[in-house]
């Protein structure tokens, strides 16, 4: 029974098994890593479905509030996951593990808790792309068909369609979020809100040894040097998460909760991939520096009963700006190869933004393009490969002109060529999760072919290597415009 639960954390909630499901992916390197090994035995898979619970196992599922595009939304929680338990691997390492799509809870807010296929590919699939693009991020332990049909409004425009139930098996070393704190602030247990703190500090940051007040201080700081460089990985790479509300913000400044995200192809920050937030584009790909900020403004509203010091709260936000920025310009350096970033980069890297934005270029390619043809690039090939735009002479010229002012940029590193290489290398992925790639791996898993799924699972592992070189292209201009491709809704 959906409903409010006051002056708690969390209710205890069974999830409504699949008795007929399938397994469709398990990743036993995942389940090596946090400690329950291989499963040699196809009855031992029954638990990933919720189909088995250990007796001395109780489920559940969690409350926390929220701000939803700006607004306060009051009590949400976990409407589609439920708590399996926690798992510690031989090294000491807890992992929480979860399923998402096994059913209603109290917080499903009148929805079925249940989850589609496409969705559910769309989470595993993104969720371990970056883990091996080394950004921080929620992981799936496995993905199953639950054999039920779920209906769902995919684009919210009146025509529910029925879909392939599915049901994923997720893993964090916590999945406490920014809205945990808010819900406990805004009902005013502040005695619970202080013993949620003091749990996450003893259990997830160790590093913090301080007590009274600077123990929440340096709590809070700590939390926002890391979303600071989450942001900081998302635009490395490209990523759009779609709807950063508060309840979506990790206090582990992980990437959790894959909805309507999208990898950008063509460079633009304005682009967003989520039909909800056309209007006002808040959660668009440029903004999301700015938007981690004020999620952090409604964190520390939160704490403040614990923080006491406002002055203080300011000072940590204020600077939050200029942290973000100055990593943010590091990173763009390294993407460049460049050994540090020097007073005239910032003109550099804004000129770079326009002349990506102007000649409509891929990010994804643009740097594995530059890294290819560091010294002598034929711009003309160069905007055939990278460039959504019919290339031109005005173009070209502009690009020649880039490519000039890059070289005598490179003629100021500090380090050897070889080291400017590597630093590309290791930061410009050559492999990308397209949605037009999720797209079609999608349409062929609802058909029963996984010929795509097991190719993208290979890529996803070497992101940083061209292992098919029929992934590193653009979007196909047929992709455009298309729902569940190139624009998402939340259900998705």
């Amino acid at each position: 029974m959906q409903r409010q639960t006051p002056k708690m954390l969390f209710a205890t909630v069974n999830p409504v098994g699949f008795p007929e499901a399938e397994l469709l992916i398990f990743n036993e390197k995942l389940s090596e890593e946090i400690g329950l090994g291989k499963i040699e035995n196809p009855d031992d898979t029954a638990f990933l479905f919720g189909n088995y619970i250990p007796p001395q196992i109780k489920t559940y599922a969690t409350a926390y509030a929220g701000h939803q595009f700006g607004n306060w939304a009051g009590q949400l929680g976990d409407g589609r996951a439920i708590f399996f338990g926690e798992i510690e691997n031989n090294s000491g390492q807890k992992t929480e593990i979860q399923w998402k799509g096994a059913g209603a809870t109290p917080y499903s807010r009148h929805a079925d808790g249940r989850a589609v296929l496409r969705s559910s590919v769309r989470e595993y699939l993104m969720s371990e792309a970056m883990h091996h693009l080394k950004i921080p991020t929620t992981r799936a332990l496995s993905l199953a068909l639950t054999k039920e049909d779920v209906v769902r409004d995919i684009m919210y425009d009146g025509n529910p369609a029925a879909e392939q139930g599915a049901v994923i098996m997720r893993t964090a070393e916590t999945f406490l979020r920014f809205g945990h704190f808010e819900l406990l602030s805004a009902q005013k247990e502040i005695e619970t809100l202080q013993k949620l703190t003091d749990f996450i500090i003893e259990n997830y940051f160790p590093e913090i040894q301080s007590v009274g007040n600077q123990k929440y201080k340096d709590f809070f700081e700590e939390i926002s040097r890391r979303t600071a460089h989450l942001m900081v990985e998302w635009f490395r790479v490209g990523f759009v998460h779609g709807v950063m509300n508060t309840d979506n913000m990790s206090v582990l400044g992980l990437t959790v909760d894959y909805g309507p995200f999208s990898m950008i192809d063509e460079y633009d920050l304005n682009f967003t991939p989520n039909t909800t937030d056309l209007p006002g584009k808040r959660y668009a790909f440029g903004k999301q520096g700015q938007i981690s900020q004020w999620n952090l403004w409604q964190l520390a509203n939160a704490l403040f009963p614990l923080i006491q010091d406002e002055k203080f709260l300011e000072l940590i936000l204020n600077d939050y700006s200029f942290y973000f920025w100055e990593k943010h310009d590091e990173m763009l350096a390294k993407k460049f190869g460049f050994g540090k970033v020097l007073k005239s980069d910032e003109k550099f890297f804004t000129d770079w933004q326009q002349m990506m934005h102007d000649l409509h270029l891929d990010h994804t390619l643009f740097f594995s393009e530059l890294e290819k043809r560091n010294q002598n690039p034929d711009v003309s090939e160069f905007l055939q490969k990278a460039s959504y735009q019919i290339p031109s002479s005005e173009n070209e010229f502009r690009l020649s002109e880039f490519f000039s002012i890059y070289q005598n940029r490179l003629s100021e590193n500090t380090i050897l060529k070889e080291e400017s290489l590597s630093l590309m290398k290791e930061n410009n992925p050559k492999f990308i999760l397209r949605n037009y790639l999720l797209f079609e791996c999608i349409e062929e898993l609802e058909t029963g072919k996984t010929d795509l799924l097991n190719k993208i699972l290979q890529a996803l592992e070497k992101p940083y290597q061209e292992i098919f070189p029929e992934f590193s292209q653009k979007c196909p201009e047929k992709y455009s415009g298309i729902v569940g491709c190139s624009m998402l809704s939340c259900s998705s």
